[in-house]
């Protein structure tokens, strides 16, 4: 009776802001502090991740350019040493390992998403270090830096160990964050310095090829937005509304809000994957909401103040459509409530994911 009265609450609510707010505040909620200067980047509160994964070079670039992530820096962690330079950590004098420091807004981007980026860049179960760069400077490693983060990435390392992509054990340790040391700056954003160099190191040690034969690849050519005129065709008129001009549905009467079936939900656009039925949960808000998305890197998040309410828009990115918002109300371990319209999205369930291609993604709904 609990939930029938609070609903019928909401919905009272809803009525009279569904025109103005896109998937409003849930019980509970939170006022953001989220806010934007001139290159949307996100103020409010900020926490650190910090990994090891082989050439700092190749784990510094997949984090770059995702919304909520502030910075990127290439260094050395996980030693004994203070102020080690290139040339000792790179010949083994030190205990270190070369490492990235990532500084990120937790009411945009959650730990556990940083993680699902951060596996499916090297081969986490080699021991002796990373591809071609052999020695414990290259040995992959994740730092924690408080006891949230250590249970997430032991949970997610175990989800992995489970999952079946790789066919040995997961080497790579969980270990307590001690130092970060700040590389020289030669080696900071050295893919956009140097592509050249950059690419043809990733081509060269295999690792490019390793990610490719264990993770879906070259996405953007794969999942492509038609053109409008198509999309016209192709959508309903709520479909269009919501992907195209923004709108919102209403609030518990739409398609996914209620479905409890197992399978993923794809971009009605492009068809690229975006949640798993497995991170949806019931946030009785009256739409489909999720506690993180398959691969952040697939979405966008801009800044919404539209209606002078400080929001964070979620988008489609290889679809270039509206979704919903995302809040920092939501359940642990992310915070997060992504609030979709289901009129966004398509629903696959498991049953048909492997003829529909999307076998690679079966793992994540179990």
């Amino acid at each position: 009776m609990k939930n029938l009265f609070h609903q019928a609450i909401l919905l009272l609510t809803i009525v009279f802001t569904v025109n103005l707010v896109s998937c409003s505040e849930a019980k509970n909620g939170t006022e953001s502090t989220i806010a934007t200067d001139s290159n949307e980047s996100y103020a409010g509160p900020v926490e650190k991740a910090t990994f090891a994964a082989g050439c700092f070079w190749c784990i510094e670039a997949p984090f770059e350019k995702i919304d909520g992530i502030i910075s990127v820096v290439s260094g050395y962690s996980g030693g004994k040493e203070k102020n080690p330079t290139y040339a000792d950590v790179s010949a083994g004098k030190t205990g270190h390992k070369e490492a990235v420091q990532i500084t990120y807004n937790p009411e945009v981007i959650s730990y556990s998403e940083l993680l699902d980026i951060y596996w499916q860049q090297f081969d986490p179960t080699d021991a002796g270090g990373s591809f071609y760069d052999r020695g414990t400077q290259y040995e992959s490693a994740i730092f924690y830096h408080n006891s949230s983060q250590k249970q997430l990435a032991e949970s997610s390392k175990e989800r992995i160990e489970k999952s079946g992509i790789f066919k040995k054990p997961i080497v790579t340790p969980v270990v307590k964050f001690v130092s970060f040391y700040k590389a020289e700056d030669y080696h900071q954003d050295y893919f956009k310095k140097n592509p050249d160099d950059y690419f043809a190191y990733r081509n060269g040690s295999g690792r490019d090829a390793f990610i490719a034969t264990h993770w879906p690849t070259n996405l953007e050519e794969k999942y492509i937005r038609p053109e409008k005129s198509e999309l016209k065709k192709r959508l309903n008129e709520l479909q269009y509304a919501v992907t195209m001009n923004n709108e919102t549905e209403l609030a518990f009467s739409n398609q996914y809000n209620e479905n409890k079936e197992k399978g993923i939900y794809v971009c009605i656009i492009s068809g690229a994957p975006l949640f798993s039925s497995a991170d949806k949960y019931e946030s009785y808000s009256g739409w489909p909401s999720f506690t993180k998305p398959i691969d952040a890197r697939l979405i966008d998040k801009p800044v919404d103040d539209e209606f002078g309410i400080m929001r964070v828009e979620v988008r489609s990115k290889l679809g270039d459509s509206h979704l919903g918002h995302v809040f920092f109300d939501g359940p642990k371990p992310t915070n997060l409530r992504y609030c979709m319209n289901s009129a966004a999205m398509r629903f696959v369930g498991k049953d048909k994911m492997e003829s529909e291609g999307y076998g690679n993604y079966l793992w994540l709904v179990d």
